[in-house]
């Protein structure tokens, strides 16, 4: 058994060095068994997200690389990516935007009906997708109240690109608002109070002090959405159209190509959207984590 070297103390006596720290699988935890709840994580995870999407990557595999490269880079196919894609990161960008001038209206201010506005936020959350579809199908279409009023000035708002950005806008929303209201409430006004009786301009606080701050949640927010954005399905089929080559999104095409039993055609256009959605995910939070170096 090592005996620990002793140290010298303030009186000129020896004193025993403290024990070294216990390995980090060792450590005492106030919830013990650090192997049986990895384990629990590990196979919940296999189970929910690995194995299925393994199966997906093998069943595409099963057309060879030529029919991969078929199924996946047609014309129609590509199209569609373009649309899902993009709708989803412009109704993202709309979503960051007023996402977080509504977060912050609800905690910076006090004002009647605040928490019906507040309830009304979480209500994509709890509507099903297909009712919310229905009923933006319903209003925007150009019979509809708003559709009709941005038909008269040449404004088509439903069964197109448009439409689909409308539908992803509306089910994206609460995950930005949702994810900068905790940090609004840790960002204190004492700090932007601060900003200003030193002579710093409204411009200035919000840029080097507000959007600093809210830069890694409003990242997460605007991530969360886009990836929402992307597999959304319910809510896009009613006011899309669904034109192939105009208005079809990749969900609908994976269905499609399920419906006419092209089950290798199928998974292969959802490994390609899986594929994709990493990697803006990949960089969408290493932006998030260099941001988090400068706050």
């Amino acid at each position: 058994m090592s005996v620990s070297s002793p140290t010298a103390a303030a009186d000129g006596r020896p004193q025993p060095r403290p024990p070294a720290r216990p390995p980090l699988f060792r450590r005492r935890t106030a919830i013990p068994g650090f192997g049986l709840t990895m384990g629990v994580t590990l196979t919940i995870l296999s189970v929910i997200v690995l194995i299925p999407l393994s199966a997906v990557a093998i069943k595409s595999a099963g057309l060879g690389f030529d029919g991969f490269l078929a199924a996946a880079f047609s014309e129609r196919a590509l199209r569609a990516y373009q649309l899902s894609f993009g709708a989803s990161l412009v109704a993202a960008v709309v979503n960051g935007l007023f996402g977080a001038l509504t977060a912050w209206a609800l905690v910076r201010y006090e004002f009647p009906g605040k928490a019906v506005i507040n309830a009304v936020v979480d209500l994509p959350f709890a509507l099903p997708t297909a009712v919310a579809g229905i009923a933006l199908a319903s209003l925007y279409a150009p019979t509809g109240w708003v559709g009709a009023k941005l038909a008269m000035v040449g404004i088509k708002a439903a069964y197109n690109p448009v439409g689909v950005v409308i539908a992803l806008t509306f089910i994206g929303l609460p995950f930005v608002v949702r994810t900068l209201e905790p940090v609004l409430r840790d960002l204190a006004a004492d700090v932007e109070e601060a900003a200003a009786s030193l002579g710093a301009g409204r411009l200035s606080i919000i840029g080097r002090v507000i959007l600093p701050a809210l830069a890694p949640a409003w990242l997460t927010g605007f991530a969360m959405a886009f990836a929402r954005g992307v597999g959304e399905y319910g809510s896009v089929i009613f006011i899309a159209g669904n034109m192939p080559f105009k208005s079809e999104i990749a969900p609908l095409l994976i269905i499609i190509q399920l419906e006419q039993y092209q089950y290798g055609a199928a998974a292969t256009i959802a490994v390609v959207m899986l594929g994709v959605s990493f990697l803006m995910l990949l960089v969408i939070n290493a932006i998030q984590a260099w941001a988090r170096r400068f706050v």
